[in-house]
């Protein structure tokens, strides 16, 4: 009987992530994020509208409709990013954040940034497929450890 290979917990965790863009409610991107602290998971975040709102799915896209390109004009939307739900999870459940690794499924923007610094994330290993010179400089600058991993390996 073969044997199958374990994933390494970078690409076990960046496939989580997958897992959890699929409940993504954004008409434009699916993103997933899992904050894990000791190779443990302690909170998931997708992008979708905040508790309780109506999804885009059902009000239409705010941003098309304006076309506003990506990577734009961040403040001009219903959602809210998987990064900053996967913070703002733990915190509502009383989950310290100190220490912990984001996987993302795309690069975090400069606003996801500023709330991986603040929340004592350590690490963010994402798979691109955004570009935000900007929040990159703001991580490294603020000690961040950061991963980018395209392909899976």
């Amino acid at each position: 009987m073969k044997q199958m290979e374990r994933p390494g917990w970078d690409d076990y965790f960046l496939q989580l992530a997958d897992l959890v863009a699929t409940r993504s409610t954004c008409l434009r991107r699916h993103v997933g994020a899992v904050l894990v602290r000791n190779e443990r998971i302690i909170s998931t975040g997708y992008n979708g509208a905040p508790r309780g709102l109506k999804h885009c799915l059902d009000t239409g896209c705010l941003r098309e409709e304006r076309q506003i390109p990506s990577g734009y004009r961040y403040e001009l939307c219903r959602g809210v990013h998987a990064e900053q739900n996967a913070i703002i999870n733990a915190a509502y459940y009383g989950i310290a954040t100190q220490d912990a690794v984001i996987y993302c499924t795309n690069q975090p923007c400069i606003i996801c940034a500023r709330m991986i610094i603040n929340a004592g994330i350590v690490k963010v290993v994402h798979r691109g497929d955004f570009e935000d010179t900007l929040a990159l400089e703001l991580m490294e600058e603020a000690g961040i450890t950061i991963v980018e991993k395209r392909n899976m390996g």
